[in-house]
């Protein structure tokens, strides 16, 4: 499928025209094709050939035009002309936090900056000091984004990695050969993001395994091609190492190559105290220099003759290692949250604000994944970047779910909103409009460069008003973009506990806000959570996964999160009838 490279481009274009100060709405166009094209379920092509390009949202003539011109030859020639003005490269100078089009433009205009490093440059030797509109603090966070971009450039987030990985998985899944496929190291354990993907394999013929797949579509170069180990890099630069082992160690491979490093020094210490070794070929007790292997097939086994308990991938870090591997007594593993816990989501989006989707395709959406309710929550009408609903719309969106939970039996639609926190903690709709809606979630989109009080107290206030349920992605992180705002989050977690206030595990991809580290810091000080996609079109519901990963990642149990209870359980909690 074409769409995402479409998409991409026209992406791109938007933002080069945006450079270019061109027309606002020719610049909007483009954006807004290039995210319904990237959340086309069907192929593009397929789209073009029944005729149908027109059917898209925001596909008018012109861009109709440009799509037919790629699928026909390859290249857009007005992108083409775009890159000759403007360098391609500046759009990645464009995408560092603190800069935007118009800076991006300046420093290319002024001192010729073409790209990362020679902005970073610029920056270092005092060149941008002086320049209209900076000053030294702009030039600080300029320095902090390029740190940021550059972290994300290095990881794919666990979205990204999640996608590769399942589509290699899928292929080599096919082959007779293969009896266990599974991926290993970060991605096993759910990071938030993941340098490369290491994928193990338990297979009696590895040398028909590697030639399959180190000949997948996907690959551009080969690194490595062993008879047990291969390694290739993607048409997407992803390195995805390959690993055969026998059937008899496959769950000690397994165990070891998912890690983490600290987490398998630990098993070797306590192995070294039961006069045993571990490692990736099985557990196996030493007298002298004779050793007797006593687990291999499966973790468990492995674990057993440990005298530990199975540990979930997920727990296998050092954050939790005093509950795991306590000096005395046995390892304390709680029951996880699993995503068949989950009972709705009370964070998506519809066409009343910026969701590509209407109440009813979301709502449809949710029944067929076994939900009992969802939360359709708009922004609010002061984010008008993201098409917030005004307090005349908002009156048309509630009577319109009001005539579609009359049709619905064992599912409800709440009438939601995720409500603007301006820069002193005020919210955007007022009291009486806030105390008609069943879910409200409070949400900070703009001034993350606040001071940390400044911060604390917006958040804090918000979090104390009596109509707000939920604190949305509270550290305000994009990874690879934007990193977190400062925020005294002990403070936030006591005050979401006493205000009965619940602190969001955001699941889209890029964001995953709280993180597996907060999410555990917060569980200790006595925060409670809601686990939501921050859906924007039906296909982001998948990324629940994410979000109960990191919930899993940071020791959370079901009966620690909002949207695990049911419909009338979810009322009595929130104070809602």
């Amino acid at each position: 499928m074409k769409n995402q490279v479409i998409a991409e481009i026209f992406q791109r274009m938007g933002a080069l025209l945006e450079m270019k100060d061109e027309n606002v709405f020719r610049i909007r166009s483009y954006y807004k094709a290039a995210e319904n094209i990237a959340n086309l379920a069907e192929d593009i092509e397929t789209i073009r050939r029944d005729k149908r390009l027109s059917e898209i949202p925001g596909i008018g003539k012109t861009l109709e035009e440009k799509i037919t011109e790629f699928l026909d030859t390859g290249k857009i020639a007005a992108y083409d002309n775009l890159t000759q003005e403007i360098p391609e490269s500046l759009l990645q100078v464009m995408a560092i936090p603190s800069v935007g089009p118009k800076k991006a433009k300046l420093f290319f205009t002024k001192l010729k900056v073409k790209d990362i490093d020679g902005l970073e440059k610029a920056a270092i030797q005092g060149q941008l000091l002086g320049l209209e509109g900076i000053r030294e603090k702009t030039i600080e966070k300029i320095l902090s984004g390029i740190k940021v971009v550059r972290q994300g450039n290095a990881r794919m987030n666990l979205g990204t990695a999640t996608d590769v990985a399942q589509a290699i998985v899928a292929q080599l899944k096919k082959l007779p050969q293969v009896k266990q496929i599974i991926p290993a190291g970060s991605l096993r354990r759910s990071k938030e993001t993941v340098r490369d993907i290491d994928i193990l394999v338990d297979s009696h013929d590895p040398q028909k395994v590697m030639d399959a797949f180190v000949h997948l579509p996907q690959v551009k170069t080969i690194n490595g091609h062993g008879a047990t180990k291969s390694s290739i890099l993607t048409k997407d630069n992803i390195q995805v190492d390959l690993r055969v082992v026998e059937p008899k160690s496959f769950g000690a491979a397994l165990l070891y190559f998912t890690g983490s490093t600290n987490f398998n020094v630990k098993l070797r210490q306590i192995a070294i105290r039961k006069g045993m070794k571990v490692n990736e070929y099985g557990v196996f007790a030493v007298n002298g220099d004779k050793e007797k292997l006593l687990a291999a097939k499966t973790e468990k086994e492995c674990f057993a003759v440990l005298d530990l308990p199975f540990i979930p991938p997920e727990l296998r870090e050092d954050m939790g290692e005093r509950f795991l591997f306590p000096d005395n007594g046995q390892a304390r593993i709680p029951k996880l949250i699993e995503l068949a816990d989950i009972k709705g989501d009370l964070h998506v989006h519809s066409n009343y604000s910026d969701g590509q989707n209407t109440i009813y395709e979301m709502a449809e959406a949710c029944r067929a994944k076994g939900y009992e309710y969802v939360a359709i929550c708009d922004h609010s009408y002061k984010l008008r970047v993201a098409g917030g609903v005004s307090p005349e719309n908002l009156k048309k969106k509630r009577k319109e779910i009001e005539y579609l939970n009359k049709k619905y039996k064992n599912f409800r639609i709440l009438f939601g909103t995720e409500v603007e926190i301006d820069m002193n903690g005020n919210l955007d709709y007022n009291e009486k409009i806030l105390g008609e809606f069943d879910i409200v979630i409070g949400a900070v989109h703009s001034g993350f460069d606040q001071p940390r009080e400044k911060m604390t107290a917006r958040l804090l206030k918000a979090c104390r008003n009596q109509h707000v349920n939920i604190i949305a992605h509270p550290t305000g992180v994009h990874l690879g973009k934007r990193a977190p705002y400062d925020v005294d989050l002990k403070a936030l977690c006591h005050a979401a506990q006493e205000a009965n206030t619940f602190l969001e595990i955001n699941s889209f991809p890029i964001r995953l806000d709280l993180n597996s580290n907060n999410v555990f810091f917060a569980k200790q000080e006595g925060a409670h959570f809601s686990i939501n996609t921050d859906s924007h079109h039906t296909d982001h519901l998948e990324y629940m996964k994410f979000g109960v990963a990191m919930a899993r990642r940071g020791w959370v149990e079901k009966k620690q999160v909002l949207n695990t209870l049911s419909l009338d359980e979810l009322y009595k909690k929130i104070n809602k009838r």
